[in-house]
């Protein structure tokens, strides 16, 4: 027998399609975007800490008008696969491309609102409709 614990051998194609097949689609879809942060080279949300700079990725779960102190705020879900954080455009009541289910790659300072983390006005890119 190996020494080599089995989860440190590189997975077969059997044992990838096995996993793949016993998998929810909610993991599937959470493992290739936790994939896609690593090749674009992003920070993981869940890695990100308040008031860090940052880069992370991931796909607008929702997205809502949401009013705060009186002035119109359109504010997203990113999801990574990691974790989620709240997008907020301040001032902006719509903006052509956010919306459920677009990827994004979003650039800014992390804040903590309600125990949440945060990116008001990020600089932003929107990715390609379909597969990449």
């Amino acid at each position: 027998m190996s020494a080599v614990p089995r989860s440190d051998k590189p997975a077969g194609r059997f044992r990838r399609m096995l996993d793949r097949l016993s998998s929810s689609q909610e993991d599937l879809e959470s493992e290739e975007l936790r994939e896609d942060t690593e090749t674009t080279g992003c920070t993981r949300i869940d890695d990100c800490q308040d008031r860090q700079i940052v880069t992370v990725t991931g796909t607008l779960r929702t997205v809502t008008l949401r009013p705060r102190a009186g002035v119109p705020a359109l504010e997203a879900e990113l999801f990574d696969g990691s974790a989620a954080l709240d997008v907020v455009w301040l001032g902006r009541r719509s903006i052509v491309g956010i919306e459920p289910g677009r990827k994004l790659i979003a650039s800014g300072r992390i804040a903590m609102s309600r125990g949440r983390r945060v990116l008001f006005n990020p600089k932003y890119e929107l990715r390609p409709l379909g597969r990449e």
